[in-house]
């Protein structure tokens, strides 16, 4: 029988955050702290973390989701994505406090995922990471995935000739934004981008400063996970970021799934995904203490 879920309230700083912990059935050794992307908060669009929370604590993985500071019933001020490692802290803190569980796995989507890449390696208690379409935008990097993702396929799609075919696209704007994207490719391509601070190289450092396994989660009818294909197809990227020996270094693409997994049957893809990848990766046939 699922024992019922609890909430908690915990500090950062000066600050009150809000918590749910979605036990499982038996003590656990290992608790997964959803990381909440922003705008949101700890349900998510379409009450996704609560579906997936509800998923992986019926196969036994105890669940924590929570808000940070200035979303949801957290107080304090919301910063960006790159400001929350106290508030991961806070929450990893209170979530095994409440579990009972010595390890964590976060679990973030779009840019939660860049903030629990910036936060992992600081922490080890983290045992592993799911990264599900995370944000490593770039202005460059963001027009290279709409040349070849969004525009390859808006002109072929029935849609897009019918509109055609009846006078109803703008041509002008049209082929102005076809341009733009491919000027902006091409400047990335020669030199031209001056972005060797950008986010994608971060995060590259970031995740090297991480030891433990990653599941990276795609969506095929995502531009951010469009994009962040690019940038993990580059040579030097993927031996900043994960280097040689990394074990259960793995990517899985959810197929006719966007940026939230909203469409039918992707939740329970992504949390079938994850659980695969928690028996395997994280814990095997240790999972329960």
């Amino acid at each position: 029988m699922t024992q019922p879920e609890r909430a908690c309230s915990f500090t950062c700083a000066a600050d009150r955050l809000i918590g749910i912990l979605h036990p499982a059935t038996e003590t656990a050794d290992v608790l997964v702290v959803i990381v909440v992307g922003g705008p949101q908060y700890r349900i998510g669009a379409h009450r996704q973390f609560v579906d997936l929370a509800r998923r992986l604590a019926a196969d036994g993985w105890p669940v924590f989701r929570f808000d940070y500071r200035g979303m949801g019933d957290a107080t304090g001020e919301l910063g960006g994505f790159e400001t929350v490692d106290a508030d991961i802290r806070a929450a990893i803190d209170a979530g095994l406090a409440q579990s009972g569980a010595r390890r964590v796995v976060l679990w973030g989507l779009c840019d939660a995922a860049s903030a629990i890449a910036f936060y992992a390696g600081s922490d080890p208690r983290v045992a592993g990471i799911v990264l599900a379409n995370p944000w490593v935008r770039t202005e460059t990097g963001a027009a290279q995935a709409r040349l070849k993702s969004y525009y390859s396929r808006r002109l072929v799609s029935r849609d897009f000739l019918t509109k055609l075919a009846r006078g109803r696209v703008d041509l002008p704007r049209a082929a102005g934004g076809v341009v733009a994207s491919l000027a902006a490719a091409v400047r990335r391509k020669i030199g031209l981008s001056h972005e060797a601070h950008d986010l994608p190289t971060r995060m590259a450092a970031g995740l090297a400063r991480f030891a433990g396994n990653v599941l990276i989660l795609l969506s095929d009818r995502d531009l951010t996970a469009d994009e962040f294909r690019q940038v993990a197809a580059e040579h030097d990227w993927r031996a900043r970021a994960f280097g040689k020996g990394r074990a259960h270094h793995q990517t899985v693409t959810l197929a006719r799934a966007d940026h939230t997994f909203s469409q039918p049957g992707n939740p329970e893809a992504a949390a079938q995904a994850t659980l695969r990848w928690l028996q395997s990766a994280i814990c095997g046939d240790q999972k329960r203490s």
